[in-house]
């Protein structure tokens, strides 16, 4: 049985993906994934990795999430046979464009963008329940947390409205349901 390998470029990534799968947002669930949970890692020699790689012995298929994919995905020869694909899924320019397009303020920030990237622009100008935006993970959860809906229409919206991705690359979207 095959499993996928979920690796994340930072800890937002993670935690976005871990709130659609706790919600059953995604195409495949917690069943169908290497140690049943997805990983903060940009390498497979990463530790986080190690021992759930050295558990399992069937074939793998990799998802890597995250904003800049430039880098190449080194597979140590021990694995190469049992990695059958690897896919990126993209959320470029970065992550805080979804909460742009949560808040409804894809106007303003096009009129800065620019000179300002979407990280800089929710520091200066998103506040949740009276709390600063500030990058943390925390208030990814605090955001999207109860208001999965929300999430899912930030990343429909982008889908639908940001031109393409490099060719190799799909979109958070092509992973909903």
């Amino acid at each position: 049985m095959k499993k996928i390998l979920i690796m994340c470029e930072g800890p937002n990534e993670l935690k976005v993906v871990n709130l659609l799968l706790d919600h059953g947002k995604l195409k495949f669930s917690r069943d169908d994934l290497l140690d049943m949970r997805p990983f903060h890692a940009r390498q497979l020699a990463s530790p986080q990795l190690k021992p759930a790689l050295d558990a399992y012995h069937g074939e793998l298929e990799i998802y890597r999430i995250g904003d800049k994919m430039s880098d190449a995905l080194k597979i140590p020869k021990e694995l190469s046979s049992e990695i059958k694909a690897q896919k990126k899924f993209c959320t470029k320019p970065e992550l805080e464009i979804l909460l742009i397009i949560a808040e409804n303020r894809v106007a303003d920030f096009e009129k800065v963008k620019s000179k300002q990237k979407p990280k800089d622009f929710c520091k200066q100008n998103l506040v949740y329940h009276r709390r600063k935006y500030d990058n943390s993970t925390e208030f990814y959860s605090d955001y999207f947390g109860d208001r999965i809906d929300v999430l899912v229409a930030a990343i429909t919206e982008y889908h639908r409205t940001h031109g393409k991705h490099q060719s190799d690359e799909g979109y958070l979207f092509d992973l909903l349901k």
